[in-house]
């Protein structure tokens, strides 16, 4: 870690003593760590072994979109139009910080290729940034109700051992805040650069629903290796 990367403050648990595999999960803007700790409860991964959750708060800081006021976030919102404005200094200044988080869930033990790197909205965002330029390969990146940043920088950036990284992304089609479009297109972008996307759409707005988390869970048991 240099100088100029945040270490981010978490929250976090375990499945069962001496985890072997690690979920990391980023959330939304104006959230902070908890908000996903009970999907991370609602979850099974029993066939996995003993799994540590990781919830990392994003560092405070004013958004321009919501005049100025102060919340955790990972980047600014500089606009309503997300891909052309984009805080580009933000992303990649978090996009670090959340490489030294698994950096330091290596550092205690667990191998890349077991870290899943998840996210809603702009963790999402955060999630397909880290994960696609992380040197080491993950076991998989999920993102919910979000988008590709920087997506003209993606194919030139991202990294050699992540080219084959299973993606998952799943979307609301009445989202109101990151339009479904937006979602749709990043899939595309990244299926066109080669990735294996497993894509969900669902009947709602700009939130999680039951049957996604239902997805997310074969989906994090196939990718950690509980499932063929």
């Amino acid at each position: 870690m240099n100088d100029t990367t945040p270490e981010l403050e978490t929250l976090e648990g375990a499945t069962g003593e001496n985890p072997s595999a690690c979920v990391i999960v980023l959330h939304g803007l104006g959230a902070d760590g908890s908000d996903f700790v009970p999907v991370a409860q609602a979850l099974d991964l029993s066939a996995v072994g003993a799994v540590r959750f990781v919830f990392p708060h994003a560092p405070v800081r004013p958004v321009t979109v919501n005049g100025g006021y102060r919340m955790r976030a990972w980047y600014d919102i500089l606009g309503s139009d997300l891909q052309r404005q984009e805080d580009e200094a933000g992303l990649r200044e978090s996009a670090r910080a959340v490489a030294a988080l698994i950096d330091r869930e290596r550092a205690r033990g667990i191998a890349a290729n077991r870290i899943v790197l998840a996210g809603f909205s702009q963790g999402c965002a955060m999630t397909l940034l880290a994960g696609l330029r992380y040197p080491e390969r993950l076991a998989g990146l999920a993102g919910m109700s979000g988008y590709l940043p920087l997506a003209a920088r993606t194919a030139a950036e991202r990294s050699e051992a992540n080219r084959e990284v299973p993606i998952f992304l799943a979307h609301g089609s009445e989202d109101e805040i990151v339009a479904p479009a937006r979602g749709i297109a990043s899939r595309d972008a990244l299926i066109a650069l080669g990735h294996e996307v497993e894509w969900h759409e669902y009947p709602m707005g700009h939130s999680v629903c039951p049957d996604e988390v239902g997805a997310l869970n074969q989906w994090l048991l196939r990718v950690l290796g509980a499932l063929p």
